[in-house]
């Protein structure tokens, strides 16, 4: 009886095995990690050379001491926690809204004649509304409390995933999708073994666009009405003049954004693993 094979190392930091190729330089983990350091540090380091030396002034420009004293100050009396949490929650709540509801508006107009001859004008003309000239109406019909600034966000967080994925959609190979229905599958059975996995990297894509879009759509819902999050501290820092809690809302919404990107990417490669 003869063994099995032993299996091969799939991790990217392996070693590679002898007469394998290696990998390439700019494709090997390491590198990308240092790599994407060198720009913020380098704008770090930018930052602190012209605060320091007098090239800016410390009330245009603080240094980044300055905002990381902020921070600290800010954490030390639990606000800047509570501005945390509550922009995190109303961008994941309008994040999940916008996401289900795109992907069902998806599927109706991808994958039926009537639906992309009804739904796709009126679409399309919504989607050229600017996000803003929706405030005044939102405020109307659901008062200032959270119900208006999450539809807010759901909205912003809808059209890149209805976009991606109906265009996906319409783009399934039709050779694939007459094949399947030659073995009798039809409906759900079809939807599933054939279009679906030659959509789930637009999906994905369009999720992250979507997540992007939500925390941009969240700056503008609480740069107007909202007594709390990171979008408020920026207002309320303006009004103020603390450039440096501005900074610091700047930062804080930047590295929130990166990492639940970074979130996002991981299931994607699980599910491009998984599907594809």
């Amino acid at each position: 009886m003869t063994s099995a094979p032993a299996r091969t190392s799939t991790s990217p930091d392996a070693p590679a095995r002898p007469g394998s190729a290696p990998r390439p330089f700019w494709e090997r983990r390491a590198v990308r990690v240092v790599g994407g350091l060198v720009l913020p540090l380098a704008i770090l380091g930018v930052w602190q050379v012209v605060t320091t030396s007098g090239l800016v002034p410390p009330y245009r420009l603080p240094p980044p001491a300055t905002v990381v004293q902020a921070a600290v100050q800010l954490a030390d009396s639990g606000d800047l926690w509570i501005h945390i949490a509550i922009s995190v929650q109303r961008v994941l709540l309008g994040f999940a809204i916008g996401s289900v509801v795109g992907l069902a508006g998806a599927a109706i107009v991808g994958l039926t004649k009537a639906g992309d001859i009804l739904l796709s004008p009126i679409l399309a003309a919504f989607r050229a509304i600017p996000s803003l000239a929706l405030v005044p109406l939102l405020l109307l019909w659901m008062g200032i409390g959270e119900d208006s600034k999450v539809a807010l966000i759901a909205i912003g967080a809808f059209f890149p995933v209805f976009t991606t994925v109906s265009l996906a959609l319409r783009q399934v190979d039709p050779h694939s999708v007459e094949m399947a229905r030659s073995f009798s599958l039809r409906g759900f059975s079809l939807f599933r073994t054939v279009q679906l996995p030659s959509v789930v990297p637009a999906i994905m894509s369009g999720l992250r666009l979507a997540l992007a879009q939500s925390w941009l759509f969240l700056v503008a819902a609480e740069l107007i009405a909202a007594s709390m999050g990171l979008g408020w501290l920026l207002t309320d820092s303006q009004s103020t003049g603390r450039v440096d809690r501005i900074l610091l809302a700047i930062v804080l919404l930047a590295l929130l954004g990166t990492l639940t990107n970074g979130v996002l990417s991981v299931v994607q490669k699980y599910l491009l693993r998984r599907w594809i």
